[in-house]
């Protein structure tokens, strides 16, 4: 007897190999498969702007970062002693306006030029709901605690987020005709609007990102990281303490679940041996003794040589490039 439901993720695409260039965009969730990309070494930009939850905001950011556009002084507000973009996510904000500017600027190059060269882009959707400003009727990503007064909040209707995504997905394709598209919905519960709106507003995520999948299936994918975590791993084991995110446990099945549906085989094999050395740097010996601390530096360095000659596109890893030469 089965006690359990599998989510069945679809075939092995083989859309993502370990030396490819990614960008993630979206909610938090974007932010636990980013790090586990760049634990395993790959080359993943990791939301440029900031965390993003609605597909209006998302979209917006998108073409931000196609067009390059460069933020000025008249985009920041300050707001609790810090000055505010409500493009990007509150850890941009600084008490300096100018080096807000600057820091935000230089996020948004990179965020295009990694763009520009990425073969694969993931979407996280996190909510339906979205804030927009009454003084200027723009959606904004980020309230930065202004007063909610100052704000209509609503749930986007599907039609409104289709066009959004469907022109976002156009823009993209011209800017980056090679560029594969994931979508996902965000299995983290934003139970502060309640869990029946929470409930309704997951729904209409994935309604919209059915219709935009179905006018672009050539290169546009849905992986089931919310399905996954709602109908697979459906324990309040599997969550954080807040009972809200998904546990380390829980981001680490739905990683392997990732790799099995969009790496090949090859490249499986080298997150798999990327991740081991990660993982024995997050283990360094806190000993005063030299000749430990050597001997650990030399075996490791060891490791890294023999990884690059096994997979040498590594190599262009500044991080693994520097362990190399140790020893």
């Amino acid at each position: 007897m089965e006690f359990r439901t599998t989510v069945k993720t679809g075939e092995d695409r083989g859309w993502l190999h370990h030396d490819d260039s990614v960008v993630l965009l979206g909610s938090c969730f974007s932010d636990n498969i980013g790090a586990k990309m760049r634990g395993a070494f790959m080359n993943a930009a990791v939301n440029p702007m900031g965390t993003l939850y609605n597909p209006m905001s998302i979209a917006r950011g998108v073409q931000r970062l196609i067009d390059g556009e460069p933020v000025a002084g008249r985009d920041l507000f300050m707001q609790g002693g810090v000055w505010n973009s409500y493009d990007f996510h509150s850890r941009y904000s600084l008490p300096d306006k100018q080096a807000t500017i600057d820091r935000m600027c230089a996020a948004i190059e990179q965020g295009h030029e990694a763009l520009q060269c990425a073969q694969l882009l993931t979407i996280t959707l996190g909510t339906a709901i979205v804030y927009r400003l009454k003084a200027t009727g723009e959606v904004v990503a980020n309230c930065h605690k202004v007063p909610q007064h100052e704000f209509e909040r609503r749930m986007a209707p599907v039609a409104d987020m289709v066009q959004e995504l469907n022109e976002m997905l156009d823009a993209l394709h011209a800017f980056n005709p090679g560029l594969k598209v994931i979508f996902t919905v965000s299995p983290i519960r934003h139970i502060a609007d309640g869990l029946d709106t929470n409930s309704l507003s997951k729904a209409a995520l994935r309604v919209a990102i059915h219709e935009v999948i179905s006018r672009h299936s050539e290169w546009c994918d849905y992986f089931p990281a919310f399905e996954i975590m709602m109908d697979d791993l459906r324990d309040y084991r599997f969550y954080a303490s807040d009972m809200v995110h998904p546990s380390d446990v829980a981001v680490e099945y739905i990683w392997q679940a990732f790799q099995a549906t969009y790496l090949d085989d090859r490249s499986a094999l080298a997150v798999s041996r990327c991740e081991r050395v990660h993982k024995r740097l997050q283990h360094r010996p806190m000993s005063a003794n030299r000749e430990t601390v050597d001997r650990f530096n030399a075996d490791t360095a060891s490791v890294v040589r023999n990884l690059i000659k096994e997979y040498p596109y590594l190599a262009s890893n500044q991080e693994l490039k520097e362990l190399g030469v140790r020893g």
